[in-house]
């Protein structure tokens, strides 16, 4: 059977009689399990990157006499890379189909990353993150257009905050492996660190073999033929999904989005993400160095980062199994108004002792947990099969320009006005994201693809 048809994936069994024929309602399955957890790929690697590169900092910063303005710069270069690539993959995916480019792009990382350990100065590093971040960007809205278009309705929500949750445990595996580096490799760690990332970029790059073709992709194409092996493959005989073939040319990219009528989805999404994300990425690529100056230093500083990291997780996963009760925008909102709280309190307790510093990073961590899931639920639900990637890698592109900008500030914000107006910046601009849901958070519950996707 061609790859396209998905050998390497188990097969469905026999079509029960009690089934409707419609992939919206249909159970879930070890397909799409395995699915969540290879797509999940891009999101543990953007997690492990971020997170190793925030460790390895603290040595490459005395090696190379990096400023705190180096330090963001560079920092900020692999959330640049995330921009273009975001771009680049969605159209492309959009425009040729999501599985061409799902095979190789993590291939593509680990070879970045092996190479990133002969890096002999912050020119070069900075080079190597800015092609890392682009190749991890790429991947971004591949993997999660992919999973939207397999998932019955009533578990893609669940399944597609399995993304982000995988996210947040790479951070976490990345803190880890960097402390014990740290401790064993000598001054040369930070080179093993930036390696490093070509051990899960390998692994899930190899499960990703096989991976059958979108049918909603291949029916709004035209090939009817290749999409029905793919469904009878995955989900058995008799299966069908609600989609039809594009009638002329098929607008893609931004300007398929205006064209569309989809500007004002596109504006809300990329809104709310980059508030959202703007306070999770600073932790991400400066968690030590930020937990480091509420008195918390060295090797507690970075296991503190890693069960931070844990947190989050945590927090998306108990999003899991609230999302489909709770509702898209009441779980949006509420997420934004509960995470921007540990944030003030960061803010006005930032020499409180160490315990009650471990309080309000466990609670923002967990309260962002809804907010996390939701970034990769609404762009995936509120776009059409034939601008579905293109969006979610615009979303990725401006919210990671958003991150980028404000990783950069991290550090200078921390030398220049200390953690207490740092931890009030980040406040702000959560309480920014809690007003747009607030106006314009649509609710998409419970709604096939051909439903959350309409203009009407």
């Amino acid at each position: 059977m061609s790859e396209t048809a998905g050998a390497a994936y188990p097969s469905a069994s026999p079509n029960p009689p009690d089934r409707d024929g419609t992939v919206e309602n249909e159970k879930l399955s070890l397909f799409q399990i395995r699915l969540a957890a290879c797509a999940g790929g891009s999101g543990f690697i953007d997690g492990y990157v971020l997170s190793i590169f925030g460790v390895a900092l603290l040595q490459i910063g005395p090696q190379f006499s990096l400023s705190p303005v180096a330090k963001g710069a560079i920092a900020a270069t692999i959330l640049v890379g995330i921009f273009f690539g975001g771009v680049v993959g969605g159209y492309l995916s959009d425009k040729f189909g999501r599985q061409r480019i799902y095979k190789w792009d993590l291939f593509a990382i680990a070879v970045l990353s092996v190479a990133s350990f002969w890096v002999d100065g912050p020119v070069a590093l900075l080079v190597m993150r800015l092609l890392v971040g682009f190749a991890v960007g790429v991947d971004y809205p591949i993997g999660s257009a992919l999973l939207t278009e397999f998932s019955p309705k009533r578990f893609r929500g669940p399944l597609l905050g399995v993304l982000i949750s995988l996210f947040f445990l790479g951070g976490a595996v990345a803190y880890l492996v960097g402390q014990v580096l740290l401790g064993t490799a000598g001054d040369d760690a930070w080179r093993w660190m930036l390696a490093s990332a070509a051990v899960p970029a390998l692994m899930i790059g190899v499960l990703r073999i096989g991976t059958p073709e979108s049918p909603y992709w291949l029916t709004r194409n035209g090939r009817l033929d290749e999409a029905a092996a793919v469904m009878e493959r995955v989900f058995g005989p008799g299966v069908t999904i609600d989609e039809v073939p594009a009638e002329g040319e098929r607008p893609v990219g931004l300007f398929g989005i205006v064209r569309s009528g989809y500007a004002g989805r596109l504006a809300f999404v990329i809104a709310s993400w980059t508030s959202a994300i703007i306070p999770v990425y600073a932790i991400f690529s400066f968690g030590p160095q930020l937990i480091g100056a509420m008195n918390l230093d060295g090797h507690a500083a970075t296991y503190g980062s890693a069960v931070i990291e844990l947190f989050f997780a945590i927090g998306c996963i108990a999003a899991l199994g609230i999302i489909n009760k709770v509702g898209r925008r009441t779980l949006t909102i509420q997420s934004f108004a509960l995470k921007a709280l540990p944030l003030l309190l960061l803010g006005i307790f930032s020499d409180a002792q160490a315990v009650w510093i471990a309080v309000f990073f466990i609670a923002f961590a967990l309260f962002s947990g809804g907010l996390e899931v939701m970034n990769f639920v609404y762009p995936n639900e509120l776009f059409p099969t034939d601008l579905r990637s293109s969006a979610m890698g615009l979303v990725t592109a401006f919210t990671r320009f958003g991150a980028a900008a404000g990783t950069f500030l991290v550090p200078v914000a921390l030398d220049r006005y200390g953690i207490s107006a740092t931890m009030y910046a980040a406040c702000a601009i959560t309480l920014v994201g809690l007003l747009v849901s607030i106006m314009w958070a649509p609710e998409t519950t419970g709604m096939k693809l051909s439903e959350s996707s309409s203009l009407n």
